[in-house]
């Protein structure tokens, strides 16, 4: 079975850790957990760094440190995981979805001015599977409405937009570190920002609010949400290859495209003029006119021993939004096909040519039988 992620782990990684556990720095108090923010942060081009536990947690803490309240609306794309909207209602705010387009799978910028009310209070661009968001046009439109910008470069590392790194931009920016990132600390996640005193709330947020000059007297209610030593040893290690493993994750996906190229019945992904995309995962998209679902496709895929992962399903369609009687009646076409004819292929960095060759060879199969 060919897996659909794998990442790469080395010496320089196990190095780290056994420094870790021989200096008995294990915690969130330790040196690597700083120097990972430094590191991190000046390699994306902000000023700085906020490690927390994972992806989700950088979305929450970056929302309740921008201030967002109750009632509060948050414009964001209906092709995205939970975890988006999911930030947005923890805090009693109201997601506001925008379909995606149908070629890049990002949010469509163009439907996002009518969205805008006077509840509106910040923007939520997520580049989807590596590939940049629009920024000027969420700026220009975050400037004119005088709106926030949260963007989520989670699943964009190293990945450019008119030649500055994805989660540059905003007021605030997140990432995930997740086992299958580019950079992974397993879990784990980063809020950054240019300004001090968001960084400062963050900070404080992650750490349950504790008072600088008295402990375990809290004024107001935080978050556990730290990041230990360990995970961010690991992150650091990675870090220092994260131009390697951008090359890797592009020239898989120049093979998978080469092989693909010609199946009228797919649609591969593409990349835009001012884009620099890392293809963090190499996602195909079934023609309708095949009649065949995602699912069976993947169905089939998996009897030739290749593991795959269902495209998002748009945030309008998922149950438990439903049962909070969410985005009722509300339809967003683009997303919906996306969803159910779209998958990624394995594309983690440790997958090997010959295995690529296999997948490609095994889609090809796929579609007759």
């Amino acid at each position: 079975m060919i897996p659909v992620n794998e990442p790469i782990l080395g010496e320089r990684e196990k190095e780290l850790l056994v420094r870790c556990i021989d200096e008995k720095s294990i915690s969130s108090a330790g040196l690597f957990v700083k120097k990972f923010e430094k590191d991190f942060s000046r390699y994306v081009g902000r000023n700085y760094g906020v490690a927390v536990c994972n992806g989700t947690a950088a979305l929450e803490l970056a929302l309740k440190a921008l201030g967002l309240k109750p009632g509060d609306e948050v414009i964001l794309p209906a092709f995205t995981i939970i975890s988006c909207a999911l930030a947005v209602i923890r805090l009693g705010a109201i997601p506001v979805l925008v379909d995606a387009e149908k070629d890049s799978w990002n949010m469509d910028v163009s439907q996002i001015e009518a969205k805008i009310t006077k509840k509106t209070k910040a923007i939520m661009p997520v580049h989807i599977y590596g590939h940049p968001v629009d920024m000027d046009s969420i700026l220009n439109i975050s400037k004119k409405y005088r709106l926030f910008v949260i963007e989520d470069a989670a699943e964009a590392h190293g990945a450019e937009y008119k030649g500055e790194k994805c989660g540059s931009f905003g007021d605030i920016s997140i990432f995930s570190f997740y086992a299958n990132k580019v950079v992974t600390t397993g879990e784990g996640g980063m809020i950054l920002t240019n300004d001090k005193t968001l960084a400062e709330r963050a900070k404080s947020l992650r750490n349950l609010c504790f008072n600088p000059e008295r402990r375990f007297y809290h004024k107001e209610l935080g978050y556990n949400y730290r990041m230990s030593n360990l995970q961010a040893a690991v992150g650091l290690a990675q870090l220092e290859k994260i131009e390697n493993f951008i090359k890797i994750k592009r020239n898989n996906a120049k093979r998978y495209y080469g092989l693909l190229k010609d199946l009228t019945q797919v649609h591969l992904p593409v990349e835009r003029k001012w884009a620099k995309s890392i293809f963090w995962m190499y996602g195909i998209v079934l023609d309708k006119k095949l009649g065949l679902s995602a699912g069976e496709f993947s169905r089939r895929l998996y009897h030739r021993g290749i593991e795959t992962r269902p495209f998002f399903l748009g945030m309008h369609e998922q149950p438990v939004f439903k049962k909070m009687d969410l985005f009722k009646e509300e339809s967003y076409p683009i997303t919906e096909d996306i969803s159910n004819y779209g998958l990624y292929l394995p594309s983690g960095l440790a997958i090997r040519e010959e295995q690529i060759i296999k997948v490609s060879k095994a889609v090809r199969q796929s579609l007759i039988k």
